[in-house]
């Protein structure tokens, strides 16, 4: 059973997630409605996209340096107040594309670090609670699944009973809750260790930590922040780019899946329902894919020492790649929800196994820099994902755009398959050792 941190943790990333996943059905929909254009809604996303990477950056600067926990919290609450102000600024001033951007960034301000920050505290609590990383990847993933399947269709029931941008309420009041449940984790959970005694310690040789109030603000100078930023980067792509060849290679697989998917859920499938007259269509398609990914994740957890992880690994990408070309055809609704159930059902072990390779290859005191840089690159993939189909949108149609999303998505495939790097994932103890230090071409 679980219980004590690990419990606590996983209630504070559920609620989060909800939060999240109801805010990315919502916000598609209220932006296209009050734009009326699908490209403006993509080049929304690519305006923000360079201040949310800096936002990134300085948040795995203070990661590495101040009490993580409460970093969690204090972002958890400012994305609850740039959310809630979305429906107070509709109702007072009517919301324009510059409100867009400015409450965008504001959100960026807490959402950035704070998924970091939750990140970062996930290998922490493992050991504190004696839980094996790998086995609590896959369960925190499941329950990943599970919000993905009630988050969207509670944004679906939301939208049926009450004006689109009142359902953001809803995202406030659980990026709240979350912030709560995170401020109860045990208070050495998230503390720093100190790299240097301080001279006038009694214990000279004792390990410090520092405190998530006075000590963690004397960490973290503000006229230092820039500097220190600057060398979290170069810290964090070396980490990520430059030391394994596995984590370089499952990095840029992230990458061309995210960019992929955030096409489809950021702008195609929102515009595609909107067309069709059923926007609310759009939270039901995610929560089956949500369904897929619940099974799979579950499937993963209960059998991962069956197959090795590269049997896993190949299995997965062939599983996505043909629920991403049926989704690609944009059939009717009930084969476009079977292909996304399809999609989820192989991604579940995928992303278990990508997650478990970032946590498993960062080095510890390195993990905040690297974690940080990832979560600020994929604020870039993420609106370059969500531009590419808008552009693809205006250009030749929403049909069209399907096709090629398809296409798009078999050319990763192949090239994922045929990666050397990604052919021994460390699946034998004596691999497993050197796998971290492996050096090579993706």
């Amino acid at each position: 059973m679980l219980k004590g941190a690990v419990l606590r943790y996983l209630i504070s990333d559920a609620l989060s997630l909800t939060g999240n996943s109801i805010a990315g059905v919502v916000l598609p929909l209220v932006l296209l409605a009050r734009t009326g254009d699908a490209l403006a809604a993509g080049s929304l996303a690519l305006i923000c996209a360079i201040p949310q990477f800096i936002c990134g950056i300085l948040g795995g600067a203070l990661l590495d340096r101040a009490n993580r926990k409460v970093v969690c919290v204090a972002s958890d609450l400012i994305s609850a107040a740039s959310v809630a102000l979305i429906p107070i600024v509709d109702g007072i001033w009517g919301l324009s594309f510059g409100w867009f951007v400015a409450l965008g960034l504001l959100g960026a301000v807490g959402d950035v670090p704070g998924m970091t920050a939750r990140d970062a505290l996930l290998p922490e609590v493992c050991e504190r609670e004696g839980v094996d990383l790998q086995q609590f990847v896959g369960a925190s993933q499941s329950l990943g699944s599970l919000v993905t399947i009630a988050g969207p269709a509670l944004a679906a029931l939301l939208i049926g009973i009450m004006p689109d941008v009142d359902a953001l309420w809803v995202t406030a009041t659980c990026s709240c809750a979350a912030a709560a449940a995170s401020a109860t984790l045990p208070r050495g959970v998230g503390a720093i260790k100190a790299t240097s005694p301080r001279p006038e310690a009694s214990a000279a040789d004792a390990p410090k930590t520092i405190s998530p109030t006075a000590d963690a603000a004397r960490a973290v100078p503000l006229r230092t922040l820039i500097t220190t930023a600057r060398s979290v980067l170069t810290d964090g792509l070396s980490e990520l780019f430059g030391r394994s060849a596995l984590l370089r290679a499952s990095v840029l697989l992230s990458f061309g899946v995210s960019m992929v998917m955030t096409s489809w859920q950021g702008i195609v499938l929102p515009a595609y329902f909107t067309q069709s007259g059923t926007p609310q269509l759009t939270g039901l398609f995610i929560s089956a894919m949500g369904v897929g990914m619940l099974v799979g994740s579950l499937a993963y957890t209960a059998l991962s020492g069956r197959l090795s992880r590269r049997a896993w690994f190949v299995i997965s990408l062939l599983g996505m790649c043909v629920g991403a070309v049926g989704m690609g055809l944009l059939p009717d609704a009930p084969l476009l929800f079977a292909s996304a159930a399809i999609l989820g059902l192989f991604a579940g072990p995928m992303s278990a196994l990508l997650g478990f390779f970032a946590f498993n290859c960062v080095s510890q005191e390195r993990r905040g820099s690297a974690l940080g840089t990832l979560n600020a690159l994929y604020l870039i993939i993420g609106p370059m994902g969500t531009f590419l189909g808008s552009t693809l949108i205006s250009s030749i149609q929403i049909d069209a755009t399907g096709l090629v999303l398809a296409g798009l998505w078999i050319a990763v495939t192949v090239v994922a398959l045929a990666s050397p790097a990604l052919r021994d994932l460390g699946d034998h103890p004596s691999s497993a050792g050197v796998q971290a230090e492996q050096e090579g071409a993706v």
